[in-house]
């Protein structure tokens, strides 16, 4: 049996449909057991999603009477509906379900290697919407209700392959499809960004533009708000017609792992690598100086530094895809922790010599010794809950060594880089970490011979009296 969830609700055995006769209410039973195939939903819950938490008298013999007429109707065609304490169950059985397919299919993709392979499978995995959940069957309240998560996940996919397309030139093909979808979603800022982009190198910038005022229109009258300052600050180079967004942004001293730009290791240590993961503390932004714009990016640099094995990252990437609020929450907290430190490495000894103006890394406090106590204890409570889900294994080398806990979740790349911050914090290897001061730089290092000044990019200094070494 084939069951389509994602759109009008069908069920169809060899190509056959098979609800003829029942009842709008039934269908929706069915379509609601079909959603959670192979666990059992109590009574109470199907009552009250239902009826929407206004259940009529008798409303249980109800839900009785029509597990009944399903088991008469589907039973033949071998859907099993099983009683199970207070509930009900439907059988996988090996049934299709669309809406399992789906997620199987974005997994899947998050997990993929080359980029066009991920795109490959993100087309295969979107294809499978048809219209709104249960579009024919589901009012928009119950679909509020049940549909959120998969609603989310189609949209977080929908942008993943939107950044892929645009990274290989296919910014004509995002253009005819992404802004239907993003003017239907103005909260999504990436799905709108990513579309004004797209036509903006399509040559269809007063498109771009049209879509930005829309959507910064509905923001206002819907949600009370102002589109965010990255998405003005794109609307001002689209007006302008800035030459940088005619071409894909090339990353800065950037390579490639598994389909992410991910930067140059300078600085010998994890810790600062993660701070070098935005070059140009010291001066304006780069194109593509910045790093972590997604969470697929922090677990798979956490993955390039051995900080996390490569089944643990694959795992990381499925689980932000099915809760995409909860990946942009730790990816936020990553970079606020980032700020922090940054700011705890440079106010201090030696540290910020030879460069101009401190560290101006957001979230650094400022300088002086209160700036440094807040930097730090922003650092010390990520490394505080890090070590609350440590625990204390053997490697491979016969040494023991504290990594964080797979119960961390999501959260593992960032305790992971916060375990190795400490382990810097409690060095007196820290009192040898620099700064660069090459303009626009700010690169962190460690300078133990006490005779560097630039860091290890080779092209710091040039000009200015030096190179990256003495």
């Amino acid at each position: 049996m084939e069951f389509q969830l994602l759109g009008p609700f069908a069920a169809l055995h060899r190509g056959r449909p098979v609800l003829t006769g029942l009842r709008r209410q039934e269908r929706c039973l069915l379509a609601l057991l079909a959603l959670e195939a192979g666990r059992a939903v109590p009574t109470g819950r199907l009552i009250d999603l239902l009826w929407n938490g206004e259940a009529p008298p008798g409303a249980r013999s109800t839900v009785h009477t029509y597990i009944g007429r399903l088991r008469a109707a589907l039973g033949p065609d071998g859907v099993h509906v099983e009683t199970r304490n207070d509930g009900y169950l439907l059988r996988p059985d090996g049934h299709v379900i669309d809406a399992r397919a789906f997620e199987d299919g974005v997994r899947e993709a998050a997990a993929a290697v080359g980029d066009e392979e991920r795109v490959l499978r993100y087309d295969r995995a979107l294809a499978l919407w048809r219209g709104e959940l249960l579009a024919d069957v589901a009012d928009p309240a119950l679909r509020d209700r049940i549909g959120q998560r998969l609603a989310a996940l189609r949209l977080s996919a929908a942008e993943e392959r939107a950044r892929l397309l645009l990274t290989l030139g296919r910014h004509e093909q995002v253009a005819a499809e992404l802004p239907a979808l993003a003017g239907e979603h103005p909260e999504r800022e990436r799905l709108v960004a990513d579309s004004m982009i797209a036509l903006h190198r399509s040559g269809r910038s007063a498109d771009a533009l049209r879509l930005y005022r829309s959507v910064s229109g509905t923001l206002r009258s819907a949600f009370d708000a102002e589109p965010g300052r990255d998405l003005r600050t794109l609307y001002d180079r689209v007006r302008r017609d800035d030459p940088g967004l005619r071409r894909p942004e090339a990353p800065t001293y950037a390579v490639r792992v598994r389909g992410e730009w991910l930067p140059l290791n300078t600085g010998g240590d994890a810790a600062l690598e993660f701070c070098n993961t935005y070059a140009g503390w010291g001066g304006e932004r780069l194109p593509g100086s910045e790093w972590l714009r997604g969470y697929r990016t922090l677990a798979v640099w956490a993955g390039h530094l051995d900080l996390l094995d490569d089944r643990t990252v694959t795992r990381l990437l499925r689980r932000a895809q099915e809760r995409p609020e909860e990946a942009s929450a730790v990816l936020e907290g990553a970079r606020e922790f980032r700020g922090a430190l940054y700011g705890c490495l440079v106010d201090g000894p030696g540290a910020g010599e030879g460069r101009d103006g401190g560290g101006g890394a957001s979230g650094c406090g400022g300088s002086g010794g209160r700036g440094r106590d807040a930097a730090f204890a922003r650092v010390a409570e990520v490394v505080q809950e890090a070590m609350r889900h440590a625990v204390f294994v053997r490697g491979d080398d016969g040494l023991g060594r504290w990594n964080p806990h797979p119960d961390s979740g999501l959260r593992l790349p960032l305790h992971a880089v916060a375990q190795r911050a400490a382990g810097l914090l409690a060095d007196p290897r820290r009192l040898t970490v620099r700064a660069c001061p090459g303009k626009g730089c700010g690169w962190l290092f460690l300078d133990t011979a006490g005779r560097r000044r630039w860091c290890s990019l080779g092209v710091c200094g040039q000009g200015e009296g030096g190179g990256s070494s003495p």
